[in-house]
């Protein structure tokens, strides 16, 4: 009998090391910039609201204590706000985590997840790492199409994956088309309806998933404080599901996975509405004006209802966008190459300050001049 050759180190599973890091947006330019504009991660340009700032500087002298293990406040400040019974709320460490948690919950090897083409490359790492297989649906004029989302579902599917508007397109699915996707899925598959950008949008037919959640037991809808509330450094997540999805997650996330400064300044945000108008009003202003100069510049834009803009340039690699990307780098601004997301010629951008929207037009104009 040939023996096994001996292990010389630890090897982690089958698996895993075919599993592609996430690489977050940089947020440093070249040497001697004295001054950088990060605009690859979505945050807020107007940053945290000042009672969620007051509320963690109060915190400071009572580090020592643990946090509330339920995020009780929080949980019934996001239902209070969103009219949402809060023993359907459960509270994680960005939405990044409760994706996680979904997928090492409802994913086994031998089981397949559905995401759309230019999907969050989070659904895919998940998956594999739960040991399933991810599935494809190829997307239609750069938005998700609900009949490649039904074609790719088979009796292996387990979880649905839709981000409702997408990253980095900024396109959204109409809640009729997301209603007619959750009447053609199996009862055991879950659909995840990521919200992490919903409260950017401004449509009539547009809904972010609580009715549908509500009235039945195979949707959950993910959101987060990063975006909208400023509050990306704190990491705060939360989930609406039914009661026997966050009987799950309740069992399967770690003891205390909150912390006591993301309570305190998540429930000051979640209470500031006049900042989220604030937010959602600069951010409706600074986008039109953003389109309309990068349409003048010759520059295509996917029409986006988030806070960000997906900017496509010429196949000129002169002109293209990593030449793009190294003028305004080297500029002090930060943009988001989105390669990896199938979009290799565009780069992704999210609505700043004035002064750094309109810096970035007066350099993409000397750019596409030289």
């Amino acid at each position: 009998m040939t023996k096994a050759p001996e292990q010389i180190r630890p090897e982690p599973r089958a698996g895993i090391m075919e599993i592609a890091a996430y690489v977050p947006g940089k947020s440093t330019a070249g040497a001697g910039v004295t001054k950088v504009h990060k605009l690859s991660s979505n945050e807020n340009p107007l940053g945290a609201s000042p009672h969620a700032i007051e509320a963690v500087k109060a915190l400071a002298g009572k580090m020592e204590f643990y946090p509330d293990g339920s995020s009780s406040r929080l949980r019934q400040a996001i239902a209070a706000v969103h009219g949402l019974n809060p023993a359907n709320i459960l509270c994680s460490n960005g939405s990044d985590e409760l994706i996680g948690l979904l997928a090492q919950s409802y994913l086994s090897p031998g089981d397949e997840a559905v995401y759309t083409e230019h999907g969050f490359m989070v659904y895919k790492i998940y998956t594999q790492a739960a040991g399933a297989t991810p599935v494809v649906a190829r997307e239609t004029g750069e938005k998700a199409d609900v009949d490649n989302i039904i074609a790719a579902v088979t009796p292996k599917t387990k979880i649905v994956f839709l981000a409702n508007p997408n990253n980095p397109t900024g396109t959204y699915l109409p809640f009729e088309e997301v209603r007619r996707l959750h009447a053609a899925l199996p009862r055991n598959v879950l659909l995840v309806l990521d919200g992490a950008y919903a409260e950017y949008v401004r449509r009539n037919d547009y809904e972010s998933g609580v009715e549908l959640v509500a009235g039945n037991e195979n949707v959950v809808m993910t959101r987060t404080f990063s975006k909208i509330h400023g509050l990306g450094g704190m990491r705060i997540g939360w989930i609406y599901a039914p009661a026997h999805v966050i009987d799950v997650l309740e069992r399967m996330r770690g003891p205390f996975n909150v912390n006591a400064a993301a309570i305190e300044a998540g429930v000051a945000a979640m209470q500031d509405r006049a900042h989220v108008e604030r937010t959602v009003a600069h951010n409706a202003q600074w986008s039109e004006w953003l389109i309309e100069q990068f349409t003048a510049l010759g520059l295509r834009v996917t029409p986006s209802v988030g806070n960000f803009l997906l900017i496509h340039f010429t196949d000129d690699t002169r002109h293209g966008a990593a030449a793009a990307d190294d003028y305004l780098s080297a500029r002090g601004y930060i943009l988001r190459r989105v390669a990896g997301y199938g979009f290799p010629n565009a780069l992704r951008m999210t609505i700043g300050t004035e002064e750094a929207n309109r810096g970035v037009i007066a350099a993409l104009t000397e750019f596409l001049k030289s």
